[in-house]
């Protein structure tokens, strides 16, 4: 991963506060904050939710449950990674569509419009998922610095 998508990585972006019942009003929530900060273009909100409906992703690990739903560079304005660990697990469909539903304790939407960087950041982030240390490390953030710094230590 390049250095670069660790500056993606802000606490702007990091959010413990989002209420969602599903990944559409989490979609929505994320579109109410990260749109005014100019991140996200008018056409984010339904290329996220047609893409999660037709390619899923929601991921059970060994060590957690997570959500890395993205969509193309097209809707963005300016690349970044916003992570949210919402009150409650939301609900994702797994990967590949296979297996049971998910239930996302942490949900990593990507905004990376550099070449091949949604797989490789894809990679990075199953790395640190099915090391035990690494995601209880993740997992226990409880702010936003917090949780930047632990991303950043593993993405880098």
């Amino acid at each position: 991963m390049s250095q670069a998508d660790v500056e993606l990585l802000h606490p702007e972006l990091v959010f413990f506060d989002l209420e969602a019942n599903d990944a559409q009003e989490l979609f929505d929530g994320l579109e109410d904050r990260l749109k005014p900060l100019g991140y996200l273009k008018d056409t984010w909100r339904v290329a996220i939710g047609e893409r999660e409906k037709n390619y899923p992703t929601g991921l059970a690990c060994p060590t957690a449950q997570i959500a890395i739903p993205h969509t193309d560079p097209v809707n963005l304005e300016r690349p970044y990674i916003a992570i949210v660990k919402p009150k409650s697990p939301i609900k994702f469909q797994p990967m590949g569509g296979m297996g049971d539903e998910v239930e996302a304790k942490l949900v990593i939407n990507l905004g990376i419009k550099r070449d091949g960087g949604q797989v490789e950041m894809l990679q990075k982030l199953m790395g640190i998922f099915m090391d035990e240390a690494k995601s209880a490390d993740v997992l226990f953030q409880t702010t936003p610095e917090g949780m930047v710094a632990a991303f950043g230590k593993y993405l880098a």
